[in-house]
């Protein structure tokens, strides 16, 4: 596929996969492309930054490799590790065998057939389809040493396997890494990226991503669910929903052939939109239809 030539057709691009975004997001992700920068999206869990890997990939007709992080997460993991198993049996037959040429054992013992590439070494093999999409996700769940390791691994697009040597990407892949802001992610690592915080959407963009991805939705219950999940984030909550939430709850409605909002129907659902048990306990009762209330009056206003 011919590389993207404005923003408008990144905007295009997106749309056709079920992604809405604005234009200042828009015109980040085709910097990024242009320009061969790695893109780091920061914001709320929930607002679409993981996904927005999914629709480039398949909008580009790219492979996506994901590198999901969390705590304890070491360069060799994310890099490469040898199937030590498979190792253990090549060496027992070999002595089973008699066979005495050790050096040709260890040479044959670290080669690629036992090698097992994790997503940074994948991302920098050579693919038909060109570059992969590489998403680097939730970044601040790692640690600064990983950082420093992703610094010079994005810097120059090779890693160095001791036993091997060292592997360069003949063409940098498409990178975007992502944080949830649990932690403050070292501006070094930040420098070599462009830079963009995907915030919750304005309830036109919202009930535009909800046509896109609940398409069964009514228009009505589309408005209310929209101006209901809005509604709600304005409140005291210790998570408030993302787009996510807003999504999996209308596929809910839907399932349960939901034609319009009520108290009744909001607290026997409220799983699909709030994940922690406070939050659901301060929606019982009388405020559920409050927030309910609430919503509908802003819509009516509209």
């Amino acid at each position: 596929m011919p590389p993207v030539q404005s923003i408008e057709q990144v905007q295009q691009q997106l749309a056709q996969q079920g992604y809405v975004c604005g234009r200042a997001l828009a015109t980040v992700v085709f910097l990024s492309l242009k320009l061969g920068r790695p893109l780091f999206l920061e914001g709320e869990a929930g607002t679409g930054k993981t996904e927005i890997a999914k629709a480039l990939a398949a909008a580009l007709g790219r492979r996506l490799i994901r590198l999901q992080c969390y705590e304890g997460l070491d360069a060799a993991s994310a890099v490469y590790e040898w199937n030590f198993a498979a190792q253990m049996v090549a060496i027992r037959s070999a002595e089973a065998t008699g066979r005495a040429d050790r050096a040709a054992l260890q040479a044959d013992l670290f080669s690629d057939d036992y090698l097992i590439e994790r997503p940074l070494l994948q991302a920098l093999r050579p693919d038909e389809a060109g570059p992969p999409v590489l998403l680097i996700d939730e970044l601040d769940r790692t640690d600064e040493p990983f950082e420093a390791f992703l610094l010079e691994a994005l810097s120059d697009f090779q890693v160095t396997i001791p036993e091997l040597g060292t592997v360069t990407a003949p063409a940098p892949p498409i990178v975007i890494l992502t944080s949830n802001r649990t932690r403050e992610v070292h501006d070094a690592l930040k420098r070599r990226c462009l830079y963009h915080w995907v915030d919750y959407p304005d309830f036109p963009r919202e009930l535009e991503i909800l046509h896109a991805r609940a398409p069964g939705a009514s228009e009505a219950l589309s408005r209310e669910i929209v101006a209901f999940v809005q509604a709600l984030r304005t409140e005291d909550l210790f998570k408030k929903p993302g787009v996510a939430e807003t999504i999996d709850w209308a596929n809910c409605l839907l399932a349960l052939d939901v034609i319009a909002l009520s108290p009744e129907v909001i607290a026997d659902t409220l799983g699909a939109i709030l994940k922690y048990q406070d939050d659901i306990a301060r929606l019982h009762g009388s405020e559920a239809k409050r927030i309910l209330d609430q919503a509908r009056a802003g819509l009516d206003s509209a």
